[in-house]
């Protein structure tokens, strides 16, 4: 049986993902998430998707990086 990281769990269907030098294990996507999905830069949401890079920072939309004076953004479609 496994230990969530995120939230402590004992449960016998964890999971673990590994990003870069980075290793988890969850017990739900929910935590994983929690754990490991990146930051946007602007309004701290967990970006899921494919997000938008600028430089070296991310963020959930074009409208946040916009909103950090990044004018020539657009959300991938």
């Amino acid at each position: 049986m496994g230990t969530c990281d995120t939230c402590g769990n004992e449960y016998d269907k964890t999971f673990t993902i590994t990003r870069g030098d980075e290793t988890g294990t969850f017990d739900s996507f929910e935590c994983a998430v929690h754990a490991m999905a990146a930051t946007c830069a602007h309004c701290g949401c967990r970006i899921l998707g494919h997000g938008v890079e600028v430089g070296d920072a991310i963020y959930c939309c074009a409208s946040c990086a916009r909103h950090t004076g990044s004018q020539d953004v657009a959300d991938r479609a």
